[in-house]
């Protein structure tokens, strides 16, 4: 345009696509978007004087941003998130009992782990170590990979029945019964 320097031209600019894009994303967004349109149109194409063709770059430009945010906080998932106002407020510790409840199976579970045989507390050691089935298999010298399989279940089998014949804890009851020891075997 005649009369216009390049920064004036910018301004007007800026006010068009700040309104265009604070009607699409919000103010704070419509902003940094704006300011990067520019920054674009500053660095990459400096020799563009014409409004005529200034602003359906800029318009371009600002599309192309405005959809690569889109997609970017997509990708985050930030559409999907709820207000850090509106999350209840949850103790970050544990509650004492499931502590306790913890501990005692903990305690548990190593005692029963000592009362097994030497080979089942041998192929537990090698589980927990990372050892794949055929590993353990070449480790033992067995002939078969399902000796090995057999020599696992009866193991968690043995634990099991070590531990009262349930991994997990039941909820206490006042009327409950202990578990039938004929079903544990």
């Amino acid at each position: 345009m005649v009369g216009f320097t390049r920064e004036e031209v910018l301004q007007q600019l800026r006010e068009r696509i700040l309104a265009f894009a604070t009607s699409r994303v919000g103010r704070e967004s419509a902003e940094d978007l704006t300011q990067e349109v520019l920054m674009v149109l500053h660095e990459k194409y400096p020799r563009v004087l014409s409004l005529t063709e200034l602003v359906p770059l800029a318009f371009q430009i600002l599309r192309f941003k405005m959809l690569d945010r889109h997609r970017k906080l997509l990708r985050r998932g930030e559409y999907n998130q709820e207000s850090v106002d509106d999350a209840p407020l949850v103790d970050p510790s544990e509650d004492p009992s499931e502590e306790a409840e913890q501990r005692e199976r903990v305690t548990q579970l190593i005692e029963a782990l000592q009362q097994l045989g030497e080979r089942c507390q041998h192929l537990f050691r090698l589980k927990l170590e990372g050892y794949t089935f055929p590993e353990i298999k070449g480790i033992f010298g067995a002939g078969s990979i399902n000796t090995i399989y057999t020599w696992d279940l009866r193991c968690r089998k043995q634990l099991l029945a070590l531990m009262g014949g349930q991994w997990e804890a039941k909820p206490f009851k006042s009327d409950a019964q202990p578990p039938n020891q004929e079903t544990v075997s």
